[in-house]
C-alpha cells in the first residue's frame, strides 16, 4: 500500500497541523512502521505548542527515556505566553459575547466602518488587533482550533485586505474549520481565500502559483467531505484554467483526486471524461497511477484486460489514501459500470461469464448486477439465462440528446472565458496607463 501513498507529496503543501490526520490514517492502516510514524509525528510537534501531545508521543516512542528538559521548559514558556495574551484579549472576549456585536457586523458596510463602530461603542483600541492575531495563532499552535477560529473571525471582520496579517488569517481560519470538520464554514472560508488569491498579484507569478498550489491541496479536505465537493473539485481543477495550469506545473499527483471525482460523478461523467482524458494524456509522462492508467486503458487503448487489472490496483490505492478511502465502494461500482458500458458499445451479445471476468466478479454476482441495471432502467438489454448471454438493445442516441451532451459545459466555459478576457483587458489597460504616466 505504501507504493501508492502520496502523503510525502501532499505534506509539502499542507500546514503541519493538517498533516496529523494523514499520519493517524497511515498508522491505523499499518501502511508504515509504527515507530517511523511516531518519529515523524514527534518531529512535526516540535514546531508547534502542543507540548503535552509531544510528551505523550515521546513516552510511547521512547518508553525507557525521561522526557527531555527542553519540552518541560517549552511548556512553561507556552503557559506564560498564553496567560499574558489571554489577559490582553479579555476586552475582545467580552465584545464577542455581546449580542449587539453581531448586529453591528450585519449592519456595517465594511471593516473600516465596523472598526469605527466597535471603537466608539466598546472603547476598543485598534492597536489590539495585532494582539488578537497573535493570540489566535497561539491558540492554533496549542491545538485549540475553535478558539483560534473565533479570534481569527473577529480579526478578519475588523481589518482590511491590506493588513499584514489578513492573508495568514484567512489561511489560519480555513485550517481551523477543516480540523474541526465544520465543512460548510470551511467551504465558505475556502471560497473567500480563493477570491482573495485570484484578485491579488502577490508581486510575481511564482508567488501566485505557490498560493494556488497550497489552496489546491487544502481544498481536498473540504471537497472530499462536503456534499457538493465532488462537483466543485471538477469545476475548479478541470475548468478553471489557472488552477489546471498549477496542477500541471507543480502537482500533477492531484490528477488522482480529479479523476476519482469524475469517475464517481454519475450525472455528468460522460461530459467531463473527454476533457479529463486529454489532461491525463498530456501529463502521463510526469505522473501516473492505477486510477489515471485505468482511464487510459479503458478510453484511449480500449484494453479491457488492462483496465480490469488496473481496477484491482485501484482498490489498493483507494484504501491507502486518506481522502479517497470513503469513496472506494462508489468508485468500484462506477468503474465497473464504465467498463461494462464501453464494452457494450462494441458488442451486441455478451457472455455473462466474460463480463464477470472483466469486472472481477463471479458469474452469479455479475448476473445479479446486470439484472439490477436493467431493473433500474440504466441499461437497455435482456438476459438469456439458458445461454448465459446479455443481449443489448439498440442504443442510438437522438440528435437532441447529442446536442445536450455537447453543450452541457458550454455555460461554464463561456463564463471562464469571459473572466479571463476581462482580466487580460484590465491588465493591458493598467499597463498602458503606466506607460502614458
Amino acid at each position: 500500500m505504501a507504493e501508492f501513498d502520496l502523503t510525502t507529496h501532499l505534506g509539502k503543501y499542507l500546514d503541519r497541523h493538517l498533516v496529523f490526520p494523514l499520519i493517524e490514517f497511515l498508522s491505523a492502516n499499518n501502511i508504515y512502521d509504527e515507530n517511523e510514524l511516531l518519529e515523524g509525528k514527534l518531529e512535526l510537534l516540535s514546531n508547534t505548542n502542543m507540548v503535552d501531545f509531544a510528551m505523550d508521543v515521546h513516552r510511547t516512542l521512547y518508553q525507557e527515556r525521561e522526557i527531555p528538559p527542553t519540552l518541560h521548559g517549552k511548556r512553561i514558556q507556552v503557559v506564560e505566553q498564553f496567560t499574558k495574551l489571554q489577559a490582553e484579549n479579555e476586552p475582545v472576549r467580552k465584545i464577542f459575547e455581546d449580542p449587539e456585536f453581531q448586529r453591528l457586523v450585519e449592519t456595517s458596510r465594511d471593516s473600516k466602518q465596523l472598526l469605527e463602530l466597535v471603537v466608539k461603542r466598546y472603547d476598543f483600541k485598534p492597536e489590539l488587533l495585532d494582539t488578537v492575531y497573535e493570540f489566535a495563532k497561539l491558540l492554533y499552535e496549542c491545538g485549540n482550533y475553535s478558539g483560534a477560529a473565533e479570534y481569527l473571525y473577529f480579526h478578519r471582520l475588523l481589518v482590511g485586505p491590506s493588513d499584514k496579517h489578513f492573508l495568514n488569517g484567512l489561511w489560519g481560519k480555513l485550517a481551523s474549520e477543516i480540523l474541526m470538520q465544520n465543512w460548510e464554514t470551511a467551504l465558505e472560508d475556502l471560497n473567500r481565500l480563493k477570491d482573495f488569491i485570484d484578485n491579488n498579484s502577490f508581486g510575481n507569478s511564482l508567488q501566485l502559483l505557490h498560493q494556488r498550489t497550497w489552496l489546491i491541496h487544502w481544498s481536498l479536505f473540504v471537497y472530499f467531505n462536503h456534499p457538493k465537493g465532488r462537483e466543485l473539485i471538477i469545476e475548479m481543477f478541470l475548468y478553471q484554467q489557472q488552477y489546471l495550469n498549477a496542477i500541471q506545473t507543480t502537482c500533477p499527483h492531484i490528477l488522482r483526486y480529479l479523476a476519482t471525482a469524475v469517475i464517481i460523478n454519475k450525472q455528468s461523467r460522460r461530459t467531463y471524461m473527454k476533457d479529463l482524458i486529454k489532461v491525463i494524456q498530456q501529463e502521463s509522462y510526469t505522473y501516473k497511477d492505477p486510477i489515471t492508467e485505468f482511464l487510459e486503458h479503458l478510453y484511449v487503448k480500449f484494453d479491457f484486460d488492462g483496465a480490469q487489472q488496473k481496477l484491482k490496483e485501484c482498490e489498493t490505492v483507494l484504501n491507502s489514501d486518506f481522502f479517497l478511502v470513503a469513496c472506494a465502494e462508489s468508485f468500484i461500482e462506477n468503474a465497473r459500470l464504465m467498463i461494462f458500458e464501453t464494452f457494450c458499445r462494441i458488442h451486441q451479445c455478451i457472455s455473462i461469464k466474460m463480463i464477470a471476468e472483466k469486472l472481477h466478479m463471479t458469474p452469479e454476482e455479475a448476473e445479479r448486477w446486470i439484472v439490477n441495471l436493467i431493473r433500474n432502467a440504466r441499461l437497455d438489454a435482456k438476459i438469456d439465462s439458458k445461454l448465459g448471454h446479455v443481449i443489448m438493445g439498440t442504443q442510438a442516441v437522438s440528435p437532441y440528446h447529442q446536442l445536450i451532451e455537447k453543450t452541457k459545459t458550454l455555460t461554464l466555459r463561456s463564463q471562464m472565458l469571459a473572466v479571463n478576457i476581462e482580466k487580460k483587458l484590465s491588465a493591458k489597460s493598467n499597463e498602458n496607463w503606466g506607460h502614458d504616466f
